[in-house]
């Protein structure tokens, strides 16, 4: 079954599942997953734990040997397994696979970066997934960072400004282990258990961490600010010019194939092959998520109809526009949204 990573301690309550899988691209939430799952299972008595790396040239015998061996110190242990890539080869995927009926006495924990689609349409992977838990782990978004420090300080006993949480999180931005080390410091630092603009900017260095594609999309959306200060980041870092200039030609690419498409055929037709596009490509989760983020702003301007803020003529005609372009009158909800009624 699937998991939510902020749904597995209430899942104890349920007694241990005998496979756990964790994957995702953000190494901190997956160790501190794995923290939680062996703590709670050293709770219930699974005292010895055999750790194994999994590298290229990994000899997958000892992973048969360990599911068939007796503990010498306890009656349960756990088989803890790190991978360093989600996509294995044939002999892996059998190993894996006989890890799905390792006893009751064992506790199989695994831990991967992501793993798309393929590989979770692939034997192994259900097989786990059958008989136990597949906990996804996705990277703290910029937007949602803010928050996640906040409520992290909160559950120590410590409060920080709001200009201080903007201030931390533009310099830890794409680098939770740096952002946790940081906030262990400022707590400790903290006078009166409340962090303040000035300790940020006194005592937190720049560990932002970007990548090409999040310039593209701040250049994008036309936050120029952010943008530069993404350019800065990869030029301090070492990126490659080609990195760079090489995102923003694919995308240009992307945008004309669109245009041409509008031209040949349709605007619909274009926007449907844009989605279908997407969603091979990004995922099922990055579409409801862009759907959810149209959903709020239809939501705002429906509560702004609603109070009757005033909508002077400019405004109206450039949303009627924007919304006619996009087709949304095509929609049912759009009889509550759009601006002339």
């Amino acid at each position: 079954m699937k998991l939510y990573p902020e749904k597995l301690s209430a899942s104890f309550s349920k007694g241990l599942l005998p496979v756990y899988l964790i994957t995702g691209d953000e190494p901190l939430i997956r160790q501190e997953l794995c923290d939680q799952i062996r703590q709670q299972a050293r709770s219930e008595g699974f005292i010895e734990r055999e750790l194994f790396h999994v590298e290229t040239g990994f000899d997958w015998q000892e992973i048969h040997y360990s599911l068939n061996s007796l503990s010498l110190f306890a009656e349960k242990k756990i088989i803890e397994v790190r991978l360093n890539q989600a996509k294995q080869p044939e002999k892996a995927a059998a190993a894996l696979a006989a890890m799905s009926s390792a006893g009751d006495d064992i506790l199989v924990l695994l831990s991967m970066p992501r793993a798309d689609g393929n590989v979770q349409k692939a034997k192994w992977f259900k097989a786990l997934e059958g008989v136990g838990a597949v906990i996804q782990v996705w990277p703290v978004a910029p937007k949602d960072l803010p928050r996640w420090i906040e409520q992290r300080l909160r559950q120590q006993g410590v409060r920080i400004d709001r200009d201080a949480i903007l201030a931390l999180a533009s310099r830890v931005e794409g680098n939770l282990l740096a952002a946790v080390q940081e906030m262990d410091r400022l707590v400790l630092a903290a006078p009166e258990k409340l962090i303040s603009l000035d300790l940020v900017e006194s005592s937190v260095s720049d560990h932002a961490r970007y990548d090409a594609y999040q310039w593209l999309d701040a250049a994008l959306m036309g936050k120029a600010a952010r943008s530069l200060r993404i350019l800065n980041g990869l030029k301090t870092e070492g990126v490659e010019p080609l990195a760079v200039t090489g995102a923003l030609i694919r995308e240009l690419r992307q945008l004309l194939e669109l245009a041409e498409t509008a031209q040949q055929s349709s605007v619909d037709q274009a926007l449907a092959s844009a989605r279908m596009t997407l969603q091979r490509v990004a995922g099922d989760r990055v579409m409801v998520d862009a759907a959810g983020v149209a959903a709020n702003f239809q939501r705002m301007v429906r509560i702004a109809d609603s109070i009757g803020i005033p909508f002077d003529n400019m405004q109206s005609d450039f949303v009627n526009s924007i919304q006619a372009e996009l087709g949304l009158g095509r929609f049912a909800s759009a009889q509550h949204s759009l601006v002339d009624g």
